[in-house]
């Protein structure tokens, strides 16, 4: 598994394309060996309330938490995140050059005897 969720300012929907950001990000993230295709999830949730800096409405946000199934050495973790901040920040590029804009991105762990997983992905990948 890597889940990859991105929590954004409702304001970014007028300067970026969220669902293409998704699926930009997803792409990316199956060329990295560390992250398993059929374990990808990636989704975004739009904040509709938030208030940003100084209150100014034209400032706006994207937080892209991934989290990943512990046992990754730092190493691969760190370049997993390297390579997806990069992949967003380029998709983003245009944005961050003419507006306001907030990015970041956080890894973390997920503890594997806490978080049972069952799925059926796997067994239907391929067919249509």
């Amino acid at each position: 598994m890597p889940h990859i969720s991105l929590e954004y300012s409702a304001n970014l929907e007028q300067r970026a394309d969220i669902k293409a950001l998704c699926e930009h990000l997803r792409a990316q993230a199956a060329t990295i060996d560390a992250l398993p295709m059929p374990g990808l999830r990636v989704r975004a949730i739009r904040c509709d309330h938030y208030a940003i800096a100084d209150g100014d409405p034209k400032h706006a946000f994207i937080d892209i938490s991934v989290r990943l199934r512990a046992g990754r050495p730092d190493d691969v973790k760190r370049d997993a995140a390297e390579r997806l901040f990069n992949a967003a920040k380029a998709f983003l590029e245009p944005v961050l050059a003419t507006s306001s804009l907030a990015l970041s991105l956080e890894m973390r762990d997920i503890d594997p005897d806490l978080s049972p997983k069952t799925g059926t992905i796997r067994d239907h990948l391929g067919t249509v």
